[in-house]
């Protein structure tokens, strides 16, 4: 079982930074991905970005150029440098991880964080 744990989340004006920080207990050569998700009120979860062992990044387009995602291999931690905040950006975010397949049995589960809440205020 693989435990991710955030931290980071908070109440921001438009305009402002945040931080988020995520740790895996898991090594990070069995890690593939991670990333983050977002889930406002209503709305359903949603990519934000990703990062892979060797430090390919994706980025919803929504966040593209004011978000960044990077990682720490040593510290087995991926963080989410959150600038130009804006409303719409106000959800609980969610840390995940894809491990790599060892190519036998079944694929292994996709891991979730219990989620930090990013509110942001106009």
């Amino acid at each position: 079982q693989v435990q991710l744990v955030e931290s980071g989340g908070g109440l921001v004006q438009a305009g402002g930074s945040l931080r988020l920080s995520c740790t895996a207990s898991i090594s990070p050569f069995s890690i593939k991905t991670m990333g983050w998700y977002r889930q406002a009120p209503g709305k359903q979860r949603e990519l934000v970005a990703s990062i892979t062992m060797d430090g390919s990044t994706n980025y919803a387009s929504s966040v593209e150029g004011r978000f960044t995602i990077s990682r720490d291999n040593d510290k087995n931690m991926v963080y989410l440098q959150m600038n130009s905040l804006k409303p719409e950006d106000t959800a609980v975010y969610y840390c995940y991880t894809d491990l790599k397949y060892r190519g036998f049995g079944p694929p292994p589960p996709r891991y979730w964080g219990q989620g930090t809440q990013v509110t942001v205020s106009s």
